[in-house]
């Protein structure tokens, strides 16, 4: 199984000397999902992660979304499929760039926000994500039209399970805002994830079980106490049997 986080999402570039939830988190996952732009992250806070992520022998995804730093690429744009493109476009190249000069190579792309929620069911949108992102795997939710597609093109879908995230009886997650959106007891979705590699099962707010067959779980960033969820979500797993090893 491997473990993902969303990284670089911070408003300031990492200060020398200090280790922040980003450094941390880290020393735990198998991936980082990289912000590159659209949602958050620049030039500094992309260095930071992919020189720690070198360090760490951590892959490195693309975590590209919709052109909307002010509502943190949670909002969905109707825009043109050409204009998502060129979206998408620009933050692959800079991270690319970045990675680069990091000595380390973008190995999958990974939506951020409305963008991978949109992605479940816009045709439109999920083709033009592919159209730039090409060969590279995409992460999605099971099920999602960017998956379908991208394994009709030859393109390997990485399907995704959330640790800290609320799941309904469809399998798609409880919107933020809503009750049992989120999930902060460190134990509770340690068990949870053990349970999802090992029973590929996940137990839904309404208390129906979902099926998931997923290779990769993430973990968020912004989780309250998000560095010891991590941690105990990765010794549980390890407790367990199970090998954690990027897919990418």
């Amino acid at each position: 199984m491997d473990l993902n986080c969303d990284l670089g999402e911070g408003l300031d570039p990492w200060q020398p000397g200090v280790v922040g939830t980003d450094e941390a988190l880290l020393h735990v996952v198998t991936s980082a999902n990289v912000a590159c732009g659209g949602h958050a992250g620049d030039a500094a806070t992309m260095a930071a992660v992919l020189r720690t992520a070198a360090e760490r022998g951590v892959a490195v995804g693309a975590h590209v979304s919709y052109a909307d730093r002010e509502h943190f690429g949670r909002r969905f744009l109707d825009v043109p499929a050409a204009d998502l493109r060129a979206q998408v476009a620009v933050q692959l190249e800079a991270l690319t760039a970045a990675a680069a000069h990091a000595g380390v190579r973008v190995a999958y792309v990974k939506p951020h926000g409305a963008l991978y929620h949109a992605l479940l069911h816009h045709e439109a949108h999920a083709g033009a994500v592919l159209d730039v992102t090409r060969d590279l795997p995409v992460v999605g939710l099971p099920g999602a039209a960017v998956l379908t597609e991208a394994e009709r093109r030859g393109v390997r879908a990485v399907r995704e399970a959330f640790a800290d995230r609320g799941y309904r009886a469809d399998g798609t997650l409880v919107p933020r805002g809503e009750d049992g959106d989120l999930l902060t007891d460190a134990d509770a979705v340690a068990r949870r994830v053990v349970r999802i590699a090992t029973e590929g099962r996940v137990r839904a707010v309404d208390g129906t079980d979902v099926a998931l067959d997923v290779e990769t779980v993430c973990v968020h960033s912004d989780t309250p106490g998000a560095v010891r969820l991590a941690g105990d979500v990765r010794a549980a797993l390890q407790a367990a049997g199970v090998a954690l090893r990027a897919f990418a």
